[in-house]
């Protein structure tokens, strides 16, 4: 299949449009064999296998042949669909200078992804959106609140859509609460459930506060909290849904651990007690890298190779447009301070209503330790097939599919 890369990168005019700042050689090791890509301005000029005797190449990746193999498939299981996923599970090593490979992520994962073309019919074809006969508004609106936040003022953008009980959702690390517009566009949620998705400061149409420019945005378990809470103050809002991904997932596990009585119930997506670095946050804002695109780069893998592209693509244009640094001061609450593994225990899941639902192709919260925690708290867990780390904006149709039933207990209850 590697040879075969040249032809299939060449041909892709998109992607070697993203690739076109970008000439090296690299090496790729398959088991024992090693191949070197030679890349000038984004096109594979040549493949070229060994042995070599003093190689020159920037920078290399190698696996196992059946790794490589499992990769290539054209729908991979998960923990096989993105290079990441191999890096993650201590399969695929990469070496030597990383700045030509970290710059050009997306591209890079793209062009070893190529072979997957050459045998079709692993995914299901997904309908392309379909414009509206005549203009029309959709349910949701947004509007600026204007608020004392963790001490300072704030000028917070909230988008709502529905009535009845309030869902107050919570967004990714780096990205914001466009997230939820599928669950704001869907009468089955909205008409039983007000949901309601903020932009934390420094993300979306949150700005971040004044001075900002002297500082540097590190989010903490502390804040986070009080975020949370303040902002359902300021919404007068009784008894919420509490509804948070990733990042968000994590910081409920902290609601249902100190403030359970103050939310009707807990749903957390993607949720896990921690999750060990498997990568040097670092590039995420550095001068001589577009922190955007390592960003989008990092998390590309994550969506489920099953959603829809157009859902795809939105997803990662979020992180392309995150603000400098704000993806990595989320993940020092993600990687560092919010570490929950010593309180897991204390959770009583059942009396909080705390619910968790994990895509299967997540490798970040993986879903080992969704289930681990369902186990140590007695909350209610469901493993969500063809759905990835970005669950409600990755595939909103497959997700609200799995959300209904929880939402319907809830309301019950």
């Amino acid at each position: 299949m590697i040879e075969r890369i040249p032809e299939l990168v060449n041909a892709d005019a998109d992607l070697v449009r993203r690739g076109r700042f970008l000439s090296t050689t690299f090496m790729l090791g398959i088991g024992e064999q090693g191949y070197l890509v030679k890349i000038i301005e984004g096109r594979i000029v040549s493949v070229t296998p060994g042995p070599f005797v003093t190689p020159n190449f920037s920078f290399a990746l190698r696996a196992p042949r059946d790794e490589w193999e499992q990769f290539w498939k054209p729908l991979p299981a998960p923990g096989f669909n993105d290079i990441f996923a191999l890096f993650k599970r201590g399969k695929l090593t990469i070496e030597g200078d990383l700045r030509p490979f970290m710059a050009n992520l997306l591209y890079i994962k793209d062009v070893l992804a190529a072979p997957r073309k050459l045998a079709q019919g692993g995914g299901a074809s997904t309908p392309k959106p379909v414009a509206p006969a005549r203009p029309q508004f959709e349910p949701i609106v947004g509007r600026y609140l204007n608020f004392n936040l963790l001490g300072r003022p704030h000028r917070l953008y909230i988008e709502e859509a529905g009535q009845g009980i309030p869902l107050l959702c919570l967004h990714t690390a780096g990205s914001d609460g466009r997230q939820y517009r599928g669950l704001m566009n869907d009468e089955r949620v909205t008409k039983n459930f007000r949901v309601i998705a903020f932009d934390m400061p420094w993300h979306g149409k949150s700005s971040p506060p004044e001075g900002y420019q002297n500082e540097e945005y590190k989010l903490t378990s502390r804040d986070y909290i009080r975020m949370i809470l303040d902002v359902s103050d300021a919404l007068a809002l009784d008894k919420p849904v509490v509804m948070g991904c990733s990042i968000g997932g994590r910081i409920v596990l902290y609601l249902a651990h100190e403030h359970a009585s103050r939310f009707r119930a807990i749903v957390g997506l993607e949720s896990a007690a921690h999750v060990a670095p498997y990568y040097d946050v670092e590039w995420l804002h550095r001068p001589d890298v577009h922190g955007g695109e390592v960003s989008t780069g990092v998390v590309s893998g994550l969506v489920a190779p099953t959603a829809p592209d157009h859902h795809r693509w939105e997803t990662l244009w979020h992180y392309l447009q995150s603000g400098p640094g704000v993806f990595k001061g989320d993940l020092y609450f993600y990687k560092v301070d919010g570490d929950i593994r010593g309180k897991v225990g204390e959770i009583d899941g059942r009396k909080s209503n705390l619910y968790l639902l994990t895509g299967e192709y997540d490798y970040s919260c993986t879903t080992e330790g969704t289930l681990d925690i369902a186990r140590r708290t007695g909350a209610e867990a469901v493993i969500m097939k063809g759905l990835g780390h970005f669950p409600m904006s990755e595939d909103p149709p497959k997700f609200i599919e799995y959300l209904l039933p929880v939402l319907e207990k809830i309301k019950a209850k």
